[in-house]
């Protein structure tokens, strides 16, 4: 007896040791995309719910039938009806297939409208959950549901540029900017217009939307809204080099008069952000505390999305602008300098043939005589279909002599 008792303390310390064990693995969690304070994430967690328990309807039972079977089953089960001819069911057939049919058509709606609705480049269609309806031209007033004054229906808009290995904020409506610090009103709607200055980077705020990607010479759209107050945590969630451990940023959701104190604090706490400025703050630089600009240069963004903060560098539009000849304007092309006096459109190179491009014929070029051997009339198109060339019709190419 005394042994028996021995033995199963250590199986019950085990037990329990193993039921703990997943506790203590998921207490390290965050569970911020599960439990986020804007509207956008809460859409999308609720997707991820709703998605996560159409697939559950499938995979539980299949589990479940699976080890039943192989319980039911076994070999010493002498109460299993043994059906060697049984090769067919109508019901189960149903089932196996009518059920995931339905899911699959469920998730596919869910897909399509989630991906229209959920948008980053479409403007938000509400403050919250509890709100109504808004728009962009939306008159200050309450909200229904919630009874919370909008500071304004026009969102307010955020030039995010990714660094290396930073964030830069600038906010054009106020002439500020920030280094790797971000703060909004609660429940103001938020647009975000995201470039980088060198490699792809990813914005990411959890608690307010989704990621969306920055990259050089391209601008990306984000729109959100914040509807609790907090300090939040924001990175960049696409690997970008040495310092991308550190690129991380807080985001504030404050209130209207919070934000306004916010902003007169920018503005009292440092000096302007022009060209020569950012230049410096382009070059790489790792866990860069928080700096402040209390003026902008207007055009700052535009130039950094079109490459050409440097003195002297042609901006892409300037590069990619259209003459009458519908040519592009490249500086060196056709003679040209500008987009005044670009030439006309030169011709690509998938629409010549080898000897067009300045080599001789190759023996996929197209042949001067039709499949049937008759001469091929003066103007006709060449015949460009090269499944028939055999080693003997290429040009050069000798007859075969038989055995």
């Amino acid at each position: 007896m005394t042994a028996e008792l021995s033995n199963s303390r250590p199986r019950s310390w085990l037990l329990r040791a193993a039921a703990l064990l997943p506790a203590l693995l998921i207490s390290g969690c965050n569970w911020v995309v599960m439990s986020p304070s804007g509207d956008i994430a809460v859409q999308q967690r609720d997707l991820v719910l709703i998605s996560t328990g159409l697939m559950l309807i499938i995979i539980v039972p299949v589990i479940a039938l699976t080890l039943f079977f192989a319980y039911h089953y076994r070999q010493t089960n002498k109460s299993a009806k043994y059906e060697p001819t049984w090769d067919h069911s109508v019901g189960l057939e149903l089932l196996i297939w009518g059920v995931p049919l339905l899911i699959i058509i469920a998730l596919g709606a869910l897909t399509w409208t989630s991906t229209h609705l959920l948008d980053p480049y479409r403007p938000l269609g509400r403050i919250s959950a509890q709100s109504g309806d808004i728009g962009e031209n939306t008159p200050v007033g309450q909200l229904a549901g919630n009874q919370q004054t909008i500071t304004g229906g026009k969102p307010l808009d955020v030039q995010v540029v990714a660094l290396d290995w930073k964030w830069l904020f600038i906010y054009p409506e106020y002439g500020i900017a920030t280094v790797n610090e971000l703060a909004a009103p609660v429940d103001r709607p938020l647009r975000f217009k995201m470039t980088s200055s060198s490699v792809m980077n990813a914005f990411y705020i959890p608690a307010l939307a989704g990621m969306i990607y920055t990259m050089p010479g391209m601008e990306t759209t984000l729109h959100a809204v914040i509807n609790k107050p907090g300090n939040y945590e924001g990175f960049s969630s696409n690997y970008s080099g040495a310092g991308f451990s550190g690129m991380r940023f807080r985001f504030h959701g404050v209130s209207d008069a919070g934000f306004d104190a916010w902003v007169a604090k920018v503005r009292n706490g440092g000096g302007g952000l022009n060209r020569a400025n950012y230049m410096q703050l382009e070059k790489p630089s790792e866990k860069v505390p928080v700096r402040y600009f209390g003026g902008v240069e207007s055009s700052l963004f535009k130039a950094i999305v079109e490459q050409c903060v440097k003195p002297g560098k042609p901006c892409m539009s300037d590069m990619m602008g259209k003459n009458p000849h519908d040519g592009m304007a490249m500086p060196g092309v056709n003679g040209g300098s500008g987009p005044q006096d670009a030439g006309p459109r030169p011709e690509g190179g998938l629409m010549k043939d080898g000897d067009e491009k300045g080599s001789g014929k190759h023996w996929s070029a197209p042949a001067d005589v039709k499949r049937d051997g008759a001469n091929a009339a003066p103007g006709s198109p060449a015949n460009r279909n090269h499944t028939m060339l055999t080693p003997s019709t290429m040009p050069g190419s000798r007859p075969v002599a038989s055995g």
